[in-house]
């Protein structure tokens, strides 16, 4: 298959989740969305709803999670889409491996045809998850790691349902701009031997996301599956929580600036949602992986963001992805003895 140039899309940074999905029908189709109870991960579910998918919100909250369902159906019952699903909640949390196996193991092969994986935390005090990693990396990457390989089988009988339609199954990884604070540092992923930084932390994180991606694609497009990364946009969001009184104030100012500048603007969660719906559900990138996107719009690679925008070399460096991948099979493996 030939791989098409840089991607565009006639959407923009103010295009919301619900004018992506006009006009596509999703009847039939299956989706979890990961975090979808919180954020954009709500608008991602209400979005993916609205076009016709079976929903599943996969969150650690799940009475939240019940309300986000019966928000988005009430939206359904509104908009006369009463032949749609109503969206359903399981429980996951990506911070521990027990509980990322019994939500695999509950799903079987049924065919999957969209996964999300926008959960994540960002900037936190240290704490580790149940296995004893770093918290934003074993959440954001290596819960999403293990939870997608788990897919696997979901994944592929999803897309080979597709085939007929041009399509196959997709994964769409929620990474952000934070990927310029850090590549991956393999030689001390759980800062055991340098002092513990959050932003770093969240930074080898997000760049985890994108190399995910990539690698996913590089081995299971041959079965029908890709994976695309990308940045959602300035949002504010629960995601901010561990940000201090000074560092809110601090991405307040710098955001007015930049909006005062026409560099970005603050974006809605609707706003936020629209990339992550259009990797999930646009024809134009229908066999395409190992991206990362911003404003509906493939990113172009830079040495140094501009504001928000471009992704850096290291979050897309094909030779780390596929370390990365071997690194994280072989921590989940040990993790499960």
């Amino acid at each position: 298959m030939t791989s098409p140039g840089r991607i565009t899309s006639p959407y923009s940074s103010r295009s919301t989740a619900l004018e992506v999905v006009d006009g596509i029908d999703l009847s039939g189709r299956r989706a979890v969305v990961t975090g979808g109870a919180s954020g954009i991960g709500v608008e991602t579910a209400r979005a993916l709803a609205h076009a016709g998918a079976e929903v599943v919100l996969a969150v650690r909250d799940t009475a939240a999670g019940e309300r986000t369902a019966a928000d988005i159906a009430g939206s359904l019952q509104r908009a006369g889409r009463t032949g749609v699903p109503a969206p359903t909640v399981e429980a996951l949390d990506l911070a521990d491996l027990a509980s990322v196996d019994a939500f695999t193991a509950r799903w079987g092969a049924r065919p999957l045809h969209v996964l999300v994986a926008n959960a994540g935390v960002m900037d936190t005090p240290h704490a580790t998850t149940a296995q004893g990693w770093e918290l934003q990396l074993g959440t954001n990457h290596l819960g999403h790691f293990a939870l997608t390989t788990g897919l696997h089988a979901a994944l592929a009988a999803g897309a080979a349902e597709l085939a007929g339609a041009q399509d196959g199954a997709r994964v769409v990884v929620v990474s952000s701009s934070g990927h310029a604070a850090s590549p991956v540092v393999f030689d001390d992923l759980m800062f055991e031997r340098r002092p513990y930084d959050p932003g770093l932390a969240y930074g080898q994180s997000k760049t985890a996301n994108a190399l995910f991606a990539v690698e996913l694609t590089r081995r299971w497009s041959g079965e029908g599956i890709t994976a695309n990364s990308l940045m959602p946009g300035g949002i504010w969001t629960p995601l901010q929580r561990h940000w201090s009184a000074e560092q809110r104030a601090g991405a307040e100012a710098f955001s007015q600036q930049a909006e005062a500048s026409g560099a970005f603007h603050i974006k809605s969660t609707e706003q936020g949602a629209a990339t992550s719906v259009f990797l999930a559900t646009s024809p134009l990138v229908a066999g395409v992986g190992g991206r990362y996107f911003e404003d509906c719009q493939e990113a172009r690679v830079v040495e140094r963001l501009d504001g928000l925008a471009g992704v850096l070399p290291h979050a897309l460096d094909p030779g780390a992805a596929r370390h990365l991948w071997d690194v994280s099979e072989q921590l989940v493996s040990a993790a499960r003895w």
